[in-house]
C-alpha cells in the first residue's frame, strides 16, 4: 500500500518547487535614470535595460544595468562618460544586491514604502547603501518597483570632468522604475 503512494512524492516536490519559484519577480526592461545637477550644467541619462529580481519570501533584491546602455541625448558626452569616467570597457555594470526590510504586502494597487539595505557596485568599487522605494502590486503576477538614491562619484573613484562643457555634479540622483513579473 505504501509503495503505491510513493509516486506522489515527485509530484509533490515539483509542485512545491514551482510554488517557491513563483515568488520571484523579474524584469529585463526596467528603467534607470540619473540626474546630474551642476551649477552651470544639468542633464539626465537613462537606460531602459535595467535587469532585476525581487524575491519577497527571502526579502532579496538584485538589480543591474549595463552602463554602455546609458544615453544622455548627446553622443559625444555619452562616449566621454563611458570611456573616460565610467571606464565601461573595464567595468561594464552597476549592480545593487541587498535585502528588503520587513514583509511585502500583496494587496493590489496598494503602494507600500520599502527600504533595501545592501551593496552597490560600480567602477570596480563596492559601498553599503540604503535605498528607499515603493512597491505596488498591480495584480497577482506583477509588481511595480520605484526607488531613489544618490551616488557620490568620489566614493567610487569616478573622476569628475574639469572642462566647463562637461561639468558634472559630484552627487548623481538615481531613480529606478520597473514592472517585475512572476
Amino acid at each position: 500500500m505504501k509503495w503505491r503512494r510513493l509516486w506522489l512524492l515527485p509530484l509533490m516536490y515539483l509542485l512545491m518547487v514551482g510554488e517557491v519559484q513563483a515568488q520571484e519577480f523579474k524584469t529585463t526592461e526596467g528603467e534607470v535614470r540619473f540626474l546630474s545637477q551642476a551649477s552651470l550644467n544639468e542633464f539626465t541619462g537613462k537606460s531602459d535595460q535595467l535587469h532585476g529580481l525581487l524575491d519577497p519570501e527571502k526579502n532579496l533584491v538584485d538589480f543591474y544595468v549595463d552602463l554602455n546602455t546609458l544615453k544622455t541625448g548627446i553622443g559625444l558626452r555619452d562616449r566621454h562618460m563611458r570611456d573616460n569616467y565610467l571606464e565601461t570597457e573595464k567595468y561594464p555594470f552597476a549592480e545593487f544586491t541587498g535585502k528588503m526590510q520587513g514583509a511585502v504586502s500583496f494587496e493590489v494597487n496598494q503602494t507600500q514604502k520599502v527600504k533595501a539595505m545592501g551593496v552597490f557596485k560600480i567602477h570596480g568599487k563596492e559601498r553599503y547603501l540604503e535605498v528607499d522605494g515603493s512597491l505596488t502590486p498591480l495584480g497577482p503576477n506583477e509588481i511595480l518597483l520605484e526607488a531613489n538614491f544618490e551616488v557620490k562619484l568620489g566614493d567610487f573613484d569616478i573622476a569628475i570632468p574639469q572642462v566647463m562643457f562637461y561639468e558634472l555634479s559630484e552627487t548623481q540622483q538615481v531613480k529606478i522604475k520597473a514592472k517585475l513579473k512572476k
